[in-house]
C-alpha cells in the first residue's frame, strides 16, 4: 500500500485502526494525524529496540482503545509509552498528563498511510541511518530455505480487526 492523503479521508467512515503484533491491544483514531516524525533520540531507540520512533500525534478526543490496554513505562518525569505487556509492542508515547497521544506509525493497520516530514532527536540519530537506501535489498522468502518457510506459521494478528 502506497502513501495516502489522511486529509480526504473520511475518518468517521473509515477511521485509522491499529495495535499490536499479537492483537491484545487495539485502537481507533478518528480524525487526521499530525506532526508526523521520526524520533532519533536514545529513549526512542530503547524503547523500539530499532534506530528510531516513527510517530504521529492525535487528541484524546479522537483516539481510543478497542481491546485490551497497553501497560505503561515511565521512561522520565515527563513521558510515559504505551506498550503491549503480552508481545512487547511499542503503541505509543505520551506527555504525562497531557491531551495528546503520539501513535507509533509501524502499529497502525496501514503503516504506509502516514509519512514523516520531520525528524527530532538528531543528537543520538546513529551515523549509519545515512546508508539505509544504498544496502543490498532482499526479501524475506530469498534469504530464507524453503524448507524453513514452509513450517512458519505466524502468530502475528492481521492489520485489521
Amino acid at each position: 500500500m502506497s502513501a495516502r492523503n489522511l486529509e480526504d479521508r473520511d475518518f468517521e467512515r473509515e477511521p485509522l485502526t491499529g495495535g499490536c503484533q499479537c492483537g491484545a491491544v487495539r485502537f481507533r483514531i478518528s480524525a487526521p494525524l499530525t506532526t508526523p516524525h521520526v524520533c532519533h533520540c536514545r529513549m526512542c531507540q530503547k524503547a523500539s529496540g530499532s534506530a528510531f520512533l516513527a510517530l504521529a500525534e492525535v487528541g484524546l478526543e479522537n483516539f481510543a482503545w478497542t481491546r485490551g490496554e497497553p501497560s505503561w513505562f515511565r521512561s522520565s518525569e515527563a513521558v510515559e509509552r504505551g506498550f503491549c505487556a503480552a508481545c512487547g509492542t511499542s503503541l505509543h508515547f505520551r506527555y504525562v498528563g497531557s491531551a495528546w497521544i503520539d501513535v507509533s506509525l509501524a502499529s497502525l493497520d496501514e503503516p504506509e498511510a502516514v509519512v514523516p516530514e520531520q525528524e527530532f532527536g538528531c543528537e543520538s540519530r546513529l551515523a549509519w541511518i545515512g546508508l539505509l537506501g544504498e544496502l543490498p535489498c532482499s526479501t524475506t522468502e530469498a534469504t530464507t530455505p524453503s524448507d524453513a518457510l514452509r513450517t512458519y506459521a505466524s502468530r502475528q494478528h492481521p492489520d485489521h480487526d
